[in-house]
């Protein structure tokens, strides 16, 4: 019994204090392992999911067509001749204009119609002839591109170098559309064109007239892009004269576009001879270097003309704003072709379609944020030359396309 007692276990009062506390502190640990956990908001401030191929503005299918692209076609596309002046002049020449506004007018209603040789237009762009790129970044390349401008209620011009041919693309449409014409053979070769043109029913005639030599574009001799003229003797576009358009309009009995204008003199010889529409464009800033960017041509141009034909115009337009300033300055309508070759790219055909879908909205929100009701109401009173921000170029427009060119650069 002794030995018993002596090994009685003793607890002491400091022990004792201690058990209640620790079995507190075991079931609140128990009670937080078994709770389950609170998750986290992996969308806090509401941001809308976006489906793939989803885009709402210009930029997004810019980014997805600089993502897609391989760089040597992205810089064939992007890029101009020799110093890329000309280029940098399309951008500036656009952002040194301001556009005026009004205000406390209805504008719930506006007009954006507008007419190319008769035919109707319910938006004032169409794409421009890109040629044999189209079938560089889709299968389709001119085909596609008519169905798309077509079913947002506009035209497109086909280039001579369009795949598959001339006649896919026309075929592909209920529009008579407009075909571009290179020559690269002589009046025999340029006959027989005119003639699939006609048999086809084309709805004009579009003679390029800046192409007597093919521009340096240094950034496809550098990286050895096999794009330059693909076909034919360049040595005849370069033989081209004004007496010649006659008899190509002649020919093929349609009207007649005169695609290169860049001065008042050539409009003035363009309408003498026998020019229906004058179309200013100096190809992107892809051919003469150091020139002036379009949009400084136009409105010469345009009084020169003095509505004895249609004027269109193109070079750098990337907005609806920039069409707005053409409009202003008296062209009829506006093509796209730098933004065509990314909307094909991003996303083929629907890519061109939504891409004039967004240049529509962006036209009409200028409009009516400017208080114009019609493009027939527009006129150089509506801008106001302004000092140019940052660096204008092929991409200047798109600020989240620009910052993430200069981040991969850098």
């Amino acid at each position: 019994m002794a030995v018993s007692r002596s090994r009685k276990k003793t607890v002491s009062k400091k022990t004792a204090a201690a058990k209640p506390r620790a079995a507190v502190k075991s079931a609140a640990a128990r009670k937080t392992t078994t709770a389950k956990p609170q998750k986290k908001n992996a969308n806090p401030l509401g941001l809308e999911k976006k489906l793939p191929g989803q885009f709402d503005t210009l930029q997004e299918i810019a980014l997805e067509a600089w993502r897609k692209m391989p760089a040597p076609v992205w810089d064939h596309l992007m890029g101009g001749s020799d110093s890329e002046m000309t280029l940098r002049r399309n951008r500036a020449g656009l952002d040194a204009l301001a556009l005026r506004q009004r205000v406390l007018v209805d504008v719930r209603n506006i007009d954006m119609g507008t007419t190319l040789l008769g035919q109707k237009l319910d938006i004032p762009v169409f794409p421009a002839p890109v040629g044999g790129f189209l079938g560089k970044v889709h299968h389709e390349g001119g085909p596609a591109v008519a169905r798309a401008a077509v079913s947002r209620g506009t035209t497109a011009f086909i280039a001579t170098a369009a795949k598959p041919s001339l006649e896919a693309a026309q075929e592909a449409v209920d529009r008579r559309l407009v075909f571009q014409l290179y020559v690269r053979g002589d009046r025999s070769w340029i006959e027989g064109v005119l003639d699939r043109v006609r048999a086809a029913k084309y709805g004009a005639l579009c003679v390029t007239v800046d192409r007597n030599y093919y521009g340096r574009r240094e950034r496809d001799i550098i990286s050895g892009l096999p794009v330059k003229e693909g076909f034919g003797d360049q040595s005849y576009q370069a033989s081209l004269n004004w007496k010649d358009l006659v008899w190509m309009k002649e020919r093929v009995g349609l009207p007649l576009i005169a695609k290169g204008i860049a001065t008042a003199e050539d409009a003035e010889l363009a309408v003498e001879h026998g020019a229906d529409v004058v179309y200013v464009s100096n190809h992107g800033g892809r051919q003469l270097d150091h020139a002036q960017g379009s949009i400084e041509v136009l409105e010469e141009v345009v009084r020169a003309v003095a509505g004895r034909a249609e004027v269109l115009a193109d070079g750098g337009v990337q907005r609806g704003t920039d069409v707005v300033k053409m409009l202003c300055l008296g062209a009829r309508a506006v093509g796209v072709g730098k933004l065509l070759g990314l909307a094909l790219s991003a996303n083929g055909e629907a890519g061109v379609a939504r891409m004039l879908e967004l240049m529509e909205v962006e036209i009409r929100h200028a409009l009516g944020l400017m208080g114009v009701t019609s493009i027939r109401q527009l006129g150089p009173e509506w801008l106001r030359e302004v000092p140019v921000l940052g660096t204008p170029g092929p991409v200047s427009a798109y600020p989240l396309l620009e910052a993430a060119v200069r981040k991969r650069r850098g």
